[in-house]
């Protein structure tokens, strides 16, 4: 792509690079954010068709999956729609600023219907936004839902990240006038270190980690997470793991689903055989239309609230 041509509505191809990524109009201003690594060790002449080589805890890493994610965000910043939200002050970044490295991509859905946050996971070395976490918010917007993925601090363990999560879910609910989203029914998903993240927050509530105390989700997706804390109450979970994974064991998230159950948790689990870690929306996979479950998951229990 010729940088200098690119215009605001530019779409991006397989065939660009991270360079026409981290300069595209649409990104100004925080482009960097939308890569997995904060450290900058990324060659920005690799081509969106090599993404896969930025994420080596994740499989089934689909470059048109991610570009077209990517197209959405830029078809929405054309049409003047807000595409990415700062959560923290400036003040609060001058305080610690490697909160510089967090922020919210925003993906609408329609006009004052629920939302999801969206924790991607990455060993909480890296954030993969680009493979289960933009992915997952267009086809959640795509079903009517507001979608919101969460760019954490990696580096720093999954206190902090969870920090962040608490902190971004906070400024959502002081803000969802102005973003267009009820604050009733929301849900949190995680993948892998991001599932940690979203069932801390969905047992211990947002008060255990430094913010307001807020109303518990409607619902919990976890996918592929080797988290096995169980609270005495818990929000009505969904469960995803390929039944190949070796990162994490598909019987530890099973002990939990049979401890959720115990206590009497509307639990959906779901194993899919022969797919390994990090397998995002599943593409090919037998794991391919999990989404659609996990969606339908949520909104019954926002129908039944």
């Amino acid at each position: 792509m010729n940088v200098a041509r690119q215009t605001r509505a530019t779409h991006l191809h397989v065939d660009d690079t991270i360079g026409d990524l981290l300069d595209h109009p649409a990104f100004a201003g925080f482009g960097r954010l939308l890569l997995p690594w904060d450290d900058g060790r990324i060659d920005t002449s690799m081509r969106l068709s090599e993404i896969a080589s930025l994420l080596p805890y994740h499989t089934r890493v689909d470059p048109g999956v991610v570009v077209s994610s990517l197209d959405r965000m830029i078809a929405a910043a054309a049409a003047g729609r807000t595409v990415f939200y700062d959560f923290y002050t400036a003040a609060e970044k001058e305080a610690e600023p490697s909160r510089r490295n967090t922020g919210l991509f925003f993906f609408r859905g329609k006009p004052g219907a629920p939302f999801a946050v969206i924790a991607p996971g990455g060993g909480f070395a890296y954030v993969a936004s680009l493979h289960e976490g933009l992915p997952y918010a267009a086809e959640i917007s795509k079903r009517g839902f507001n979608a919101f993925v969460l760019k954490y601090r990696p580096g720093q363990g999954g206190r902090t990240a969870t920090e962040d999560l608490a902190a971004a879910l906070t400024y959502i609910f002081r803000n969802a006038g102005a973003l267009g989203v009820t604050t009733a029914d929301h849900s949190l998903w995680g993948s892998s270190a991001g599932a940690r993240m979203a069932a801390a927050i969905g047992s211990n509530g947002t008060a255990r980690f430094g913010r307001a105390t807020l109303p518990r989700p409607a619902a919990v997706i976890l996918l592929y997470t080797g988290h096995s804390d169980v609270a005495p109450s818990e929000p009505p979970t969904f469960v995803a793991v390929g039944g190949s994974d070796g990162i994490a064991s598909p019987a530890v998230m099973e002990r939990r689903v049979a401890a959720l159950r115990r206590a009497g948790t509307d639990v959906e689990y779901h194993r899919y055989p022969g797919v390994g870690h990090g397998f995002g929306l599943g593409v090919g996979t037998p794991a391919e239309g999990w989404i659609a479950d996990a969606v339908r998951f949520w909104a019954k229990h926002v129908e039944a609230r």
